[in-house]
């Protein structure tokens, strides 16, 4: 009983500095990854010469298989556990995987042809493995915050912690590809595949680092807490469908990465087609949005958290991303500087929904430790799936050429990278505010041990 006691107090206890920053450098091999799928994927497809509609198949065909494969890997870790294993084994398929995506056609280069139909289909498959490799990492890494502490604001300081190091992953990514960009003057198609190769390379390289890190420093947690003595049973998936709040926090999460994920896959096309920015702008603009939304994250962790502080900053958020997303809706090409003001503003934005909407994930699980893995599987399932269809959609009436005019009048603005970079993501963050406001989210805040990155 003395034992039981002990444990309960030790994880009730705030998380220290290092623990947090081991965990949250975990998921960068997946954000590095993620971060050039959703920039650069669409482009460097259409550059090498796919259509639109076969590029967006390509996306759609790694989201789906990201969307069951998060289903059925919360499955198997709240069934047997071992989080670590988990990450380990996916971190190493995306390694190996995502240098395909970006590596060229391997069925093209095996059979001797390069029919667009086989390039789709060569493209796709490797994207679909990538995409089951990161769902493994993804869900066991996300599930593993509330194993590692019962301290609801220590598990606010780990998931900011790790939507920090996402923005690190992002500038590291957009850094390398402004150095790419800037010294290669690609004319030819092999030119083109050779930079988005090494952009993808240098990119997996950093991502390993990190994930080194963080399995030699992080331990591996309990899946089955014992909490006030009593050692609790696996929870079946009926318990969380009879939650009113699981569904809540699940469109307000898909609800977030529609945002994120759809705003980001159009931003390189809009700043290069619509506005007529330099092509290292296609570097330089998402850097901005992910300095912003670093900065806004390491603050929002020295912040004592609760339900309606959660709400609070989220709506906050979404209403700075109306506001972003109005503005990109109507902005002439004349004023393309103003697009690097807007970016700040939807790098906070990003921030403010990103870290709550997490964390929202985190109070719904509370103590229901041994059904963790499925509430973050099953909503990335939501996740993944929407922002497939979302961009399978928008992209099949995306103009295959890329000499577009440009916008120097209101009137004559509309286009699809307009649509997906600022009507979609305002639409759905206003969904979200909506939701958010009918939630109740109970929390206690407990003082952090001590101040992190401090």
């Amino acid at each position: 009983m003395t034992n039981d006691m002990g444990d309960e107090e030790s994880h009730a206890k705030p998380v220290g500095r290092w623990s947090v920053l081991f965990y949250g450098v975990g998921h960068m091999l997946n954000d590095i990854t993620s971060a050039c799928w959703f920039t650069y994927l669409l482009v460097f497809l259409t550059d090498i010469g796919l259509s639109p509609r076969d590029a967006a198949t390509v996306m759609l065909s790694g989201q789906i298989a990201d969307a069951f494969a998060t289903i059925f890997s919360g499955e198997l870790i709240d069934r047997f556990g071992h989080f670590k294993i988990w990450h380990a084994a996916g971190s190493l398929l995306v390694a190996v995987s995502f240098s395909s995506v970006f590596g060229g056609c391997v069925p093209c280069k095996i059979l001797g042809t390069n029919s667009f139909t086989l390039q789709t289909v060569g493209y796709s498959t490797f994207a679909a493995i990538f995409n089951v490799g990161w769902a493994a990492t993804q869900v066991s890494h996300m599930s593993m915050v509330n194993c590692i502490t019962l301290n609801s604001t220590s598990r606010v300081v780990l998931a900011s912690c790790r939507n920090a190091f996402t923005m690190v992953a992002n500038l590291s990514l957009y850094a390398v590809a402004l150095v790419v960009f800037k010294v290669s003057k690609s004319s030819t198609l092999v030119e083109v595949e050779n930079e988005y190769r090494w952009i993808a390379y240098v990119s997996i390289f950093i991502g390993c680092c990190f994930v080194a890190i963080f399995l030699l420093g992080t331990k591996e947690p309990r899946l089955k807490q014992e909490v006030d003595g009593k050692s609790y049973a696996r929870i079946s998936w009926a318990y969380w469908f009879k939650k009113i709040l699981y569904y809540q926090v699940a469109v307000v999460y898909m609800i977030t990465r529609l945002v994120t994920n759809v705003s980001q896959a159009f931003l390189a096309f809009y700043v290069i087609n619509d506005l007529q920015m330099a092509q290292s702008s296609k570097a330089v603009v998402p850097a901005i949005i992910y300095i912003c939304s670093f900065i806004v994250s390491v603050v929002l962790q020295e912040i004592a958290w609760t339900g309606k502080r959660l709400k609070i900053f989220y709506s906050i958020g979404g209403i700075l991303w109306m506001f972003c997303g109005a503005a990109v809706l109507f902005l002439p090409r004349s004023m393309n500087d103003v697009m690097y003001l807007l970016s700040v503003f939807i790098g906070v934005a990003n921030a403010f929904m990103m870290v709550t909407a997490v964390s929202m994930q985190s109070v719904l699980v509370g103590q229901d430790l041994n059904g963790c893995a499925f509430v973050y599987g099953s909503l990335s399932f939501l996740d993944k799936t929407s922002c497939g269809l979302a961009l399978f959609i928008l992209e099949s009436y995306q103009n295959s050429s890329t000499q577009l005019l440009g916008c120097n009048s209101i009137i004559s603005c509309s286009s699809v990278n307009r649509n997906g970079l600022g009507l979609v993501p305002a639409f759905c963050a206003l969904v979200g505010v909506v939701v958010t406001t009918t939630m109740e989210l109970n929390t206690t805040p407990k003082p952090l041990m001590e101040p992190l990155l401090a």
